[in-house]
């Protein structure tokens, strides 16, 4: 053998070593599942990121091999048939898992894989566990004290959260250094002791509820930990019967709560900044989204994922670049006739530059109103500057002729792509702008009753 061949047999088993070290193995048999393509997603909160995708063969068997160098330890997604998915633990053990394809979870088994055991352990006890504690405790508020069934009633409550703190603190610790045994550790439900009344649990957990908590630990970030555990804590807030305004003033007692904790650690603060933002544009509360943008994100120059562009991009520009005194953009837009008009050559003494749509039923209450305020004017000390974020020139003219005939209508008929919605980080009509004239921005009126103080009417 010469030195030639030696020295290729050593690199190929080098290779092999490495290989070896550094694969993960990943077996799933999906009964009742003819053969197809399935989708591998690592996770981070809500989000998704498509890694690889992999066929099963005619059996429902799946495998693939997980390079630890190219996977990070975390929470990865196996999902089928559209809507059907299994979610796993990478954390350089071999996993194997068998499930049928009909009845995904209940049937779910994990053959090997002790880190992938305590994770579906741990979510079907925390599923028992809240069920069986919040049906106890509703008996201990109603049922009288003095009767026997109360005391078994909360030795029964003990019993059971004995048993689920047993599970948390010793049989997922047997490897406490583990990613699930830290993911657990904060995973877990708070436990609420007995003596604590029922009306004062509420009290107990807005102030506790966090305390289990790592958020110093950026690791858990590839799991759906941080999420999970502030919409869990934001529940504690939500009160159906309060109107939006006391409500969103809630959720932004609890926004402080949960980030004055995750300031611990950057990648986890920054990450749980992105997940409220996203979620309360969702549900459309926009005075808590503002609040978090103002409060935190400015304030802290947190740097967003690139995924959170688009108009919360806008929002947080818009916020950071046109505040009290800061100088407008010039604007050079037509009017309906084709002319073009330029704000700088507008002269008033104050000028109120409003974005709006036709179609926005906002602008429909507030344009007419601004329309008769331009009207009765004595002496004429302002001008309203009205760009319209409409692309068919038809729906801009009705709206006008019906709404707001005597204001200076304009529009480029591009929407939100339209330059002077770009240049104002436009994320939502109608929005306003009270300028001086100067350029310079004096207020930023959300209602018409804002506008007339502004305007001393």
């Amino acid at each position: 053998m010469n030195r030639k061949t030696i020295f290729s047999i050593s690199i190929l088993s080098l290779f092999c070593f490495q290989f070896l070290v550094y694969a993960q193995s990943l077996t799933v048999h999906l009964s009742n599942y003819k053969s197809g393509k399935v989708i591998i997603y690592s996770l981070s909160g809500e989000k998704t990121a498509r890694i690889d995708s992999v066929a099963s063969n005619e059996d429902g068997k799946i495998f693939y091999q997980l390079d630890s160098q190219k996977y990070h330890t975390g929470f990865y997604r196996l999902s089928f048939d559209k809507n059907k998915w299994i979610d796993f633990v990478n954390d350089g053990e071999d996993v194997s898992i068998s499930t049928n394809a009909n009845n995904v979870l209940d049937s779910l088994q994990v053959v090997s894989s002790e880190s992938n055991k305590l994770y579906y352990s741990f979510i079907k006890l925390n599923k028992a566990y809240k069920t069986k504690t919040e049906l106890l405790q509703l008996i201990l508020a109603r049922y009288p004290k003095e009767d026997n069934y109360y005391k078994t009633t909360q030795d029964r409550l003990t019993q059971i959260q004995n048993e689920y703190i047993e599970f948390v603190n010793v049989t997922s610790q047997a490897n406490p250094n583990s990613f699930i045994a830290k993911y657990i550790r904060s995973a877990q439900l708070p436990v609420v002791d007995i003596s604590i009344p029922f009306e004062k649990q509420l009290a107990y957990l807005k102030a506790h509820a966090l305390d289990n908590i790592d958020f110093n630990n950026s690791l858990l970030i590839n799991s759906d930990l941080f999420s999970n555990k502030t919409i869990e804590y934001l529940t504690y807030y939500r009160n159906p019967q309060l109107p939006l305004e006391l409500l969103e003033k809630e959720f932004m007692v609890a926004v402080d709560s949960i980030l004055s904790k995750a300031k611990v650690n950057q990648l986890v603060y920054q990450h749980i900044v992105e997940y409220l933002i996203d979620g309360f544009k969702k549900f459309g509360f926009d005075k808590v989204l503002d609040y978090i943008v103002e409060n935190y994100v400015i304030k802290d120059d947190l740097c967003l994922d690139v995924k959170t562009e688009g108009l919360i991009k806008r929002r947080i520009d818009q916020a950071k670049f046109f505040k009290i005194g800061s100088i407008v953009p010039n604007i050079i837009i037509s009017d309906l006739s084709g002319k073009q008009i330029e704000l700088k050559n507008i002269t008033a003494e104050k000028t109120l530059i409003v974005f709006y749509a036709s179609w926005c039923p906002h602008c429909k209450e507030l344009l007419p109103k601004l329309n008769e305020l331009y009207k009765n004017q004595k002496v004429k000390k302002f001008e309203v500057l009205a760009v319209s974020l409409d692309s068919k020139k038809d729906d801009w003219q009705n709206f006008i002729n019906t709404n707001c005939p005597s204001l200076i209508n304009v529009s480029d008929l591009k929407g939100w792509e339209g330059k002077a919605a770009t240049d104002f980080f436009i994320y939502a009509t109608p929005t306003m702008f009270l300028i001086d004239n100067e350029k310079k921005i004096i207020g930023k009126p959300i209602i018409i009753e804002e506008v007339k103080v502004l305007l001393k009417f």
